[in-house]
């Protein structure tokens, strides 16, 4: 059964990795207690099949086992939301009548990777996807992996449409993302999400509807809390755990370029605490022992089960 999407959704909706076992296919064990952690700290809903669930690195044997098996375990506590982005047009439209008949609200599609499109094209693709597809269609602006940005006006034409309901901005471009926001000001019910661990808070702030945190995924409450900070205009309390959320990214991706590609760390972070193994898909290669290491150090310092404590942070 598909229960009706919140519009707008609010909150926190992680974008989980997938677990996979060495051999590459899906480790089910692992998906089951990653979303009893994920669900048991607070988190408003699921976003499979992203880049930090990496889709198109997946065989569609293993994303469609991950939908199945998503669905069911989540049953209607939180939303799930399916990615179903593809070069395949085709795929694309398999992917999203697996994704309703499992039961999700709602897919989410980039533009499709490859091949260079205008922005017209890319409105005509959307607005023929949204019509093919039987529950709610996310845009997602991904130019670092998709090499298309959404143009401004593209979105505002794009949110006209009936059957799309809102866009998940992992442009790293806060200004772009405040032009889409105040663009959208006669859309109320058209959902803003944004991507990157740390700018959830001043999207929060300054009117999105809540964020994609891929760091959800490890520490969940820490996300929640942010976001329930910010939702709240209380900054002293934003403040502080954004520090921590700065705390939590440097110290589980390690690398400057984390933004590209955080889901080794992720994946590292996720096996120390019993969730799951650390194998990703190739071409990416699982953190070294030494690297291991490093975000041991950091977990040993935390408890990423608890929601922060926060001693004179009130609004």
């Amino acid at each position: 059964m598909n229960d009706k999407l919140p519009s707008p959704l609010r909150g926190v909706v992680t974008a989980t990795i997938t677990p996979l076992r060495d051999d590459g296919t899906l480790d089910e064990a692992g998906l089951e207690r990653l979303i009893e952690h994920l669900i048991g700290g607070g988190v408003h809903g699921l976003f499979i099949l992203g880049t930090t669930g990496e889709a198109p690195a997946l065989p569609y044997s293993v994303r469609i086992a991950v939908i199945k098996e998503t669905c069911k375990l989540a049953g209607n506590r939180v939303p799930v939301m399916v990615g179903i982005t593809d070069t395949s047009y085709k795929e694309s439209i398999d992917l999203a009548a697996r994704a309703y008949e499992a039961g999700a609200m709602s897919v989410v599609a980039a533009p499709p990777y490859y091949y260079r499109v205008n922005q017209a094209d890319l409105l005509h693709y959307f607005a023929d996807l949204a019509s093919q597809v039987p529950i709610p269609l996310f845009l997602y602006n991904a130019p670092l992996n998709t090499h298309h940005s959404l143009e401004v006006e593209t979105v505002i034409r794009a949110a006209e449409e009936p059957n799309i309901m809102g866009l998940k901005d992992s442009s790293l471009n806060m200004g772009y993302f405040h032009m889409v926001r105040a663009a959208l000001r006669d859309f109320p019910a058209f959902n803003l999400l944004v991507g990157p661990d740390d700018l959830l808070a001043e999207a929060v702030l300054l009117g999105a509807h809540g964020g994609m945190a891929a760091g959800s995924n490890v520490w969940p409450a820490l996300f929640v809390a942010l976001y329930e900070a910010a939702a709240a205009g209380n900054l002293k309390g934003v403040a502080a755990l954004h520090q921590q959320v700065l705390q939590f990214d440097a110290a589980t991706y390690l690398s400057a370029d984390y933004q590209a590609n955080p889901l080794r760390g992720l994946k590292c972070a996720l096996s120390l605490i019993g969730i799951c193994g650390s194998a990703v898909a190739r071409p990416l290669r699982p953190y070294s022992n030494a690297e291991r290491a490093k975000v041991l150090r950091y977990l040993e310092g935390v408890d990423v089960c608890s929601t922060p404590q926060l001693s004179g942070a009130a609004s």
